[in-house]
């Protein structure tokens, strides 16, 4: 039983990932580095956003920056603690304190970020409740952002 839980969620964070991915794809048409998210409330995503840094010119329009603030939009409320984050890279510390204060329960990205993530320069950013799952789709995350790099030089 435990098991089919688990490809049950297994298959929902690959379906919401792909919604992520499509973000990030947006962003790289439009010049932005790819990251896209997407955040769920009981399994329906009330917010999808991508990185808008470019577009803003602004270094805080991270994708999960913009998402927090549309699903807290969505909800009419600050907090997100019924909620989980998709997005396609590991977030950076900005956006791990920022996914803390809105009080999200679960975490979960593709690639890792070895040089900017939260895991390496602040683990315990986030909500004390919060659960991180790691990897999911993680061969398609990482080669959009190696393409979109290896474009760029």
């Amino acid at each position: 039983m435990e098991d089919k839980m688990e490809d049950s969620q297994e298959r929902k964070d690959e379906q919401f990932m792909r919604k992520a991915l499509a973000e990030a794809e947006a962003a790289r048409e439009a010049g932005e580095i790819p990251v896209g998210a997407v955040i769920t409330c009981r399994d329906r995503v009330i917010a999808r956003a991508h990185n808008l840094t470019e577009t803003l010119r602004d270094v805080t329009a991270h994708a999960e920056m913009q998402a927090i603030t549309a699903a807290a939009d969505a909800i009419g409320g600050k907090y997100l603690a019924e909620c989980t984050l998709y997005v396609t890279v590991e977030p950076c510390v900005m956006c791990a304190g920022a996914i803390g204060w809105a009080q999200v329960r679960r975490v979960v990205y593709g690639a890792s970020d070895e040089k900017r993530g939260f895991t390496r320069y602040a683990p315990d950013a986030l909500h004390p409740k919060a659960t991180v799952t790691a990897g999911v789709l993680e061969a398609d995350c990482r080669r959009l952002m190696q393409d979109f790099f290896k474009a760029k030089r």
